[in-house]
C-alpha cells in the first residue's frame, strides 16, 4: 500500500472517530440537561406522596419519572441506592441520604480504558527514551531509512569548490550529463553506471565530491552512513536498504551516497555463523538485490565512498553493481595549491603570500589536513590580533599540526637544552650534507607535543612517488644524526631522546629488506603482505618466512641502521666546527632558520663520504 492509500485510510478513520464522539458528547449532554440527581431521602419522600410515576431500580442506581415536574422544571430523576435497613435506621434519626448515581456505562467504560491508556503512555514514554538513547528512533521508524535529504539549495556544493582532484571530476562529469538529460545521453545504447565507488585515504574529499555531483546535477541526494544499517534488531538493516531504494526511486532523478561502505560490505565469511545469518550478511544480500534489480535509466544513481576497498566484497565490486572506481588520492604540489585557493577564499590573506610555497611545505597534506591548516593560520593570526594572515602564521600553523602545540611551561635544565641543540644540530647538518634529502627549513629546540624536546622541519623541493635505495639510506642517516651528534660530543654517552628516531629508521630498514628486496642476503622477495594502500604503512607485520630468515632480516636491517650511523658520525666529524656554532646559536635563539645559519645551505658537502 502506497503513502497516498494509506492516508486516505487514516482519513476515513479520523471521520468516523469524530462523528461517534460528536455523538456521544451530544448524548451525555442532552442526558445531563434533563435528569435532576437528588438525595435518596427526597426520592422516599416522593414516593410516599404518590409523585413518582414509574422507577427503575439498577445494581447502584434508581432512575425514575415524575407525575409532577420539580421546582427547575426536569420529571425525570437519579438517585444513589440505598439499603433499604440503613435507609429506615437514618430517617428514624432524621438524617438527608444524599449521593449521585455512578457515571453508568460511560464511567464504566472509562474505569477500563483509562487506566490503559495511562499504562500505554507511560510505555511508550520509556520506550521512546530508550530508544532514543539507543540510536534506534521510534518503535514504527526502526526499519525506515536513516538517510538525510538534501535538495539542490541544501548542497550548495559544485565542482567549483573541489580542488585537487581533476580526474574524479573529470570522471564523474559523466554521470551529471545523464542525469541532467537521460535521453541523449543512450542515444548510442550506452548505459549510465549503476554505482560508482570513491576509493581513497581519509580526508581526499570523497564526500564533497559527492555532494559536488548532487548539487551540479541539481537533484536530490541521500546520505547514509554504512553503519547507520545494522542496528539491534535482526532484519532492520535489510529493511531499511529497501526503504532507501524505494524513496529514492519516488524522488528520482536523485544520488543515494552511502559513506563509510565497508562498514557494511565487507567479504562475507566463508561459512555461515552457527544459528542463522549474520545481520551485517543480511543487510548486504538486500544491497546486492537492490543493485541488481534497480534500473539505472530511472535516475537512481548509487555512489559510496571507502578507504579500505581490499576488505569489500567480491560481489559487490563486480560489473554491473560498482561498475567504475574513481580514485582520490593525496593531492600533489598543484593540487595542493588549487585547494589552498578555494579555503583562502573564507579568510583575509595579506599580500606576498605565496601559495606555492606553502604547498611545499604540505607534502602528504590531504584536502582536510589544508582546510585545517587554513584555519589554524587564521586563528594565529587572529590571536595575535592582526589584520590578515600572514606567511608566519601559515609557518607556525604547520609547525603545529606537524611538531605539536608548544610547551613553553615546560621548562629544561640548561645541560638537557645543550644536549637537544647538539641532537637537532645533528639532524639538520647531516640531511644538509647529503644529496637527495629534503633541505632544512627550520631548528628548534622548543618543547613539542608530548614528548618532542626540538624538532628539525624539512621543506621538500618536490613531490617523490619513488625511492631509490640510497635515498632511503641517506633518509637513516638523518634520523640517526641526532644519535650520532650526541655520542661524539658527549662521548658515547647517549640519551634517551633517539627513541623515536630509531623506531623511524627501524621501519624504513625493515620496509627495504622485508618488502621492498634491498637487501642482498635476503633476495629480491618480499616477506610481507601488502599493505593497506589508504591507511598507512603502520607497525611492521610478523614477516611471513622462517626462523632463520627472520634472523638474517633482523641482522641485514640492523646492518642497514648501523652503517647509516656510522655514515651520520663522520659528516659530523668533518663539520665538527658547524655543529659547535650552530648548537650555540640554538642555545642562544631557540629556534633558527637555514637564512639565519648558512650552514645549512652546504648541500652535498660530504655526499660522497664513506662508511667503513
Amino acid at each position: 500500500m502506497d503513502a497516498d492509500a494509506r492516508k486516505q485510510q487514516w482519513t476515513i478513520w479520523y471521520i468516523i472517530a469524530a462523528f461517534l464522539g460528536v455523538m456521544l458528547i451530544q448524548q451525555l449532554w442532552t442526558s445531563a440537561q434533563q435528569v435532576e440527581t437528588i438525595p435518596y431521602s427526597q426520592f422516599e419522600q416522593l414516593v410516599s406522596d404518590g409523585k413518582v410515576a414509574q422507577v427503575t431500580v439498577g445494581q447502584d442506581t434508581i432512575t425514575g419519572v415524575l407525575k409532577e415536574p420539580l421546582s427547575g422544571g426536569r420529571t425525570q430523576i437519579a438517585t444513589t441506592r440505598v439499603d433499604p435497613t440503613l435507609a429506615e435506621k437514618l430517617a428514624a434519626k432524621g438524617v438527608t441520604v444524599s449521593g449521585a448515581p455512578s457515571g453508568g456505562i460511560l464511567a464504566t467504560i472509562l474505569s477500563w480504558i483509562l487506566p490503559l491508556l495511562i499504562f500505554y503512555l507511560l510505555w511508550a514514554f520509556l520506550f521512546r527514551s530508550m530508544a532514543e538513547r539507543q540510536g534506534l528512533g521510534g518503535l514504527m521508524a526502526i526499519g525506515k531509512s536513516k538517510a538525510k535529504v538534501y535538495v539542490e539549495t541544501d548542497t550548495k556544493v559544485t565542482f567549483a569548490d573541489v580542488a585537487g582532484a581533476d580526474e574524479a571530476k573529470f570522471e564523474l562529469q559523466e554521470i551529471v550529463q545523464f542525469l541532467k538529460n537521460p535521453q541523449s545521453y543512450g542515444r548510442l545504447g550506452a548505459r549510465v553506471p549503476k554505482g560508482i565507488l570513491l576509493v581513497g585515504p581519509p580526508g581526499t574529499g570523497k564526500t564533497l565530491l559527492a555532494r559536488a555531483v548532487a548539487g551540479e546535477a541539481g537533484v536530490a541526494f541521500f546520505s547514509i552512513s554504512g553503519s547507520e544499517f545494522v542496528e539491534l534488531f535482526v532484519g532492520v538493516g535489510a529493511a531499511r536498504v529497501r526503504d532507501l531504494f524505494e524513496q529514492a526511486r519516488k524522488a528520482a532523478p536523485c544520488i543515494i551516497f552511502i559513506d563509510e561502505l565497508d562498514a557494511l560490505g565487507r567479504s562475507r565469511a566463508a561459512a555461515p555463523i552457527a544459528g542463522g545469518y549474520d545481520e551485517k550478511e543480511q543487510t548486504l544480500n538486500q544491497l546486492l538485490a537492490e543493485l541488481d534489480g534497480f534500473d539505472p535509466s530511472s535516475g537512481v544513481i548509487l555512489l559510496a565512498a571507502t578507504n579500505r576497498p581490499e576488505v569489500l566484497d567480491p560481489a559487490l565490486l563486480r560489473p554491473g553493481r560498482f561498475d567504475r572506481q574513481v580514485l582520490l588520492d593525496r593531492p600533489d604540489r598543484k593540487g595542493r595549491i588549487e585547494i589552498l585557493k578555494v579555503h583562502v577564499r573564507k579568510i583575509r590573506l595579506a599580500s606576498g603570500v605565496n601559495l606555492d610555497d606553502i604547498a611545499g611545505l604540505t607534502t602528504g597534506f590531504t584536502g582536510a589536513d589544508l582546510a585545517n591548516l587554513v584555519n589554524e593560520a587564521a586563528i594565529i593570526a587572529t590571536r595575535r590580533k592582526a589584520e590578515d594572515v600572514t606567511v608566519a602564521d601559515f609557518t607556525a600553523a604547520i609547525e603545529r599540526i606537524v611538531a605539536g602545540l608548544e610547551k613553553k611551561s615546560r621548562v629544561l635544565s640548561h645541560e638537557e637544552r645543550r644536549r637537544v641543540a647538539y641532537h637537532e644540530m645533528g639532524h639538520a647538518l647531516v640531511a644538509a650534507s647529503l644529496s637527495g634529502v629534503d633541505p632544512v627549513l627550520k631548528v628548534s629546540i622548543i618543547p613539542r607535543g608530548v614528548g618532542a624536546l626540538g624538532y628539525t622541519i624539512q621543506r621538500p623541493t618536490e613531490d617523490r612517488f619513488l625511492l631509490a635505495e640510497s635515498d632511503l639510506r641517506n633518509r637513516i642517516a638523518v634520523l640517526m644524526g641526532g644519535r650520532a651528534a650526541e655520542s661524539l660530543v658527549f662521548d658515547d654517552d647517549v640519551s634517551t631522546g633517539a627513541a623515536d628516531d630509531l623506531q623511524r629508521a627501524t621501519e624504513i630498514a625493515l620496509e627495504m629488506v622485508t618488502r621492498h628486496g634491498m637487501a642482498d642476503v635476503t633476495g629480491q622477495r618480499t616477506y610481507l603482505p601488502p599493505a593497506q594502500p589508504f591507511l598507512g604503512v603502520g607497525s611492521i607485520d610478523r614477516p611471513n618466512a622462517s626462523e632463520q630468515t627472520i634472523r638474517e632480516i633482523d641482522v641485514t636491517s640492523r646492518e642497514i641502521i648501523d652503517l647509516a650511523f656510522r655514515k651520520a658520525c663522520d659528516i659530523l666529524a668533518l663539520r665538527m666546527a658547524d655543529l659547535e656554532a650552530g648548537a650555540a646559536l640554538l642555545l642562544q635563539k631557540e629556534t633558527i632558520t637555514a637564512d639565519e645559519f648558512p650552514a645549512l645551505h652546504q648541500v652535498g658537502k660530504a655526499a660522497s663520504i664513506k662508511a667503513a
